[in-house]
């Protein structure tokens, strides 16, 4: 009797065995628009293969192990000895090979290569975003190691290389390497200012002696670790110098010993549960290299802290793309009230929405992505202030993206098998990582007052969609009146921040998105007429076309 009962019908078959960048109409056009023609079928090939991987049910089981089983610290082995080890799954390392086999530690080494690599971190990082954090560090290194070129020259080949090495061995004995950092302190957070963590030099030049506790060490079983220390004024040859410095800490020293590098415990996160995070402490016998000057260690980590705010908007974008496809998904396939969801006016309007502002997402990470690429004068302008206002919106947008797309497959959506409350969970920390919300609007306003340049940067960007949307010329015309204004300006960073990247994805999406797309962003976002939920468009939208543009078709 109980079987007879149990015909499954009505429910959406699983999303599997599908391209994730082929149907991403979104992504797609964006790599041909930023990729040079010689190059974009290569790229295609590349990341359609890459797409087809991370569209598979073996990947997809992957993540789910990965997260299912987190890491486990290991203190000591049996007979005592300290190891500091991280135990982590086999899927979790299958993720990670895969990556780096993509190049997702590498947009260095080859034209287009920043395009071409946000958009394999986009596609593979949907997945399981825990394993990102050490690609996206070991990526955004590059640009701190190059101050020092002896390390540069030992290091900048391993964390491009598409080998997957995971064992613990010196540097040269490795192929491929990853590399962590340790910025955060219990007493600082994201005022590194305050650090408290002591270098010593020692009789060669350049090698210090680090004493102190990190209270967040990203991928703790990284090879390597980029922290900063206060280095005392005057203990250093050749004069007073000292300050916050920018350090290079191996997991393993030349000669094949472990580093002093003490893992205290794990956090236990709310999300991001595959990859660790931990607190570490340097006992005044842990080794580093100094990486640029004394007391520059700010100035010297400003790159990579660039290159992973980045990352953390393509990662947002991610995890929206992924809700949304589910989403919409389950829309196209269940039936309710005598016909299909996803027919229905209102979920429609919800579905579009969500859409809506995945493909903003997208749409403006690759064109940071570019900004990267072409490294010129005004687009590192550009780049100064987009990329944290950028960072700010795009990142906050991913949580309310994921709870609505939860609320969309209803009860099926809150259990786990469904994968939707791991994106729930995943969703805000973007936000957090690389400086808060409050840490990006008022890094904006320092750009505003200190960098003239990167605000004419900025608007000659919007500049380029100029009288094709009367709302967002509008939108414009509004934000350089809160400009103009600089009483309060602090209280009223966010509120300014917003309405930047507002108009910065809307001038995109008008210069490049499909007119259904650019009209109801502009329409909503932009001319006012938009509520505080998701499913507020105007209803006489071409909502059906945009919700079909964000569907993966099976």
């Amino acid at each position: 009797m109980g079987a007879s009962t149990h015909t499954v019908t009505n429910q959406a078959p699983p999303l599997t065995g599908y391209d994730v960048f082929g149907a991403d109409a979104a992504l797609g056009e964006a790599v041909a628009r930023h990729t040079a023609p010689e190059r974009l079928e290569e790229v295609r090939e590349e990341l359609g293969e890459l797409g087809r991987a991370a569209g598979s049910a073996q990947a997809q089981e992957w993540g789910d192990q990965a997260n299912e089983n987190p890491p486990v610290l290991h203190t000591h082995d049996r007979y005592g000895h300290r190891v500091d080890e991280v135990e982590f799954h086999p899927a979790w390392h299958r993720l990670l090979r895969k990556a780096v086999s993509h190049g997702l530690t590498d947009a260095w080494t080859r034209p287009g290569g920043h395009v071409r690599r946000a958009a394999a971190f986009l596609v593979w990082t949907q997945n399981d975003p825990g394993h990102g954090c050490p690609v996206s560090m070991s990526h955004a290194a590059v640009p701190a190691l190059r101050t020092e070129p002896e390390l540069a020259a030992a290091w900048e080949p391993r964390l491009t290389s598409r080998i997957y090495v995971p064992e613990l061995r010196p540097v040269d004995r490795k192929p491929g390497a990853l590399v962590g950092m340790a910025m955060t302190e219990k007493q600082g957070g994201s005022d590194v200012r305050a650090n408290t963590t002591r270098a010593e030099p020692l009789a060669a030049e350049g090698e210090y002696a680090l004493t102190g506790h990190k209270w967040f060490c990203s991928a703790p079983m990284s090879d390597g670790f980029l922290v900063l220390a206060q280095v005392p004024e005057g203990a250093s040859r050749g004069g007073p110098a000292g300050g916050l410095t920018c350090f290079l800490l191996p997991r393993v020293l030349p000669d094949g010993t472990l580093n002093h590098f003490r893992i205290q415990r794990l956090k236990n996160k709310l999300g991001n549960r595959s990859n660790a995070s931990a607190e570490v402490e340097f006992d005044g016998t842990t080794w580093a290299r100094r990486v640029g000057e004394e007391g520059r260690g700010i100035a010297t980590i400003i790159g990579m802290v660039a290159a992973t705010r980045l990352d953390c908007v393509t990662g947002a974008a991610s995890v929206m793309r992924q809700a949304v496809v589910q989403a919409v998904h389950h829309s196209a396939h269940r039936s309710a009230f005598g016909g299909l969801l996803v027919d229905k006016p209102l979920m429609r309007n919800v579905l579009a929405d969500l859409a809506l502002e995945s493909e903003a997402a997208t749409t403006l990470a690759l064109r940071l992505a570019a900004a990267y690429d072409a490294g010129t004068e005004a687009e590192r302008h550009l780049l100064r202030i987009a990329v944290p206002a950028a960072k700010f919106w795009v990142t906050k947008r991913c949580t309310p993206v994921a709870v609505e797309a939860l609320e969309c497959l209803g009860g099926n959506g809150y259990v786990e098998e469904s994968r939707m409350p791991r994106l729930l969970r995943e969703s805000p920390l973007n936000s957090i990582w690389e400086g808060a919300g409050n840490i990006q609007a008022l890094d904006v306003l320092r750009a505003l007052q200190r960098e003239p340049a990167a605000l004419d940067a900025f608007l000659t960007e919007l500049g380029q969609a100029r009288g094709a949307d009367h709302r967002l010329d509008d939108a414009i015309k509004d934000m350089l009146t809160e400009l103009a204004d600089l009483s309060g300006i602090d209280a009223r960073a966010r509120r300014l921040v917003e309405r930047m990247a507002l108009t910065l994805q809307g001038s995109l999406l008008v210069r490049y998105a499909p007119p259904e797309v650019a009209d109801a962003f502009c329409a909503s976002r932009l001319g006012g007429d938009w509520g505080g939920s998701f499913g507020t468009l105007p209803h006489t939208l071409d909502l059906a076309s945009v919700v079909e543009r964000a569907r993966v078709p099976l």
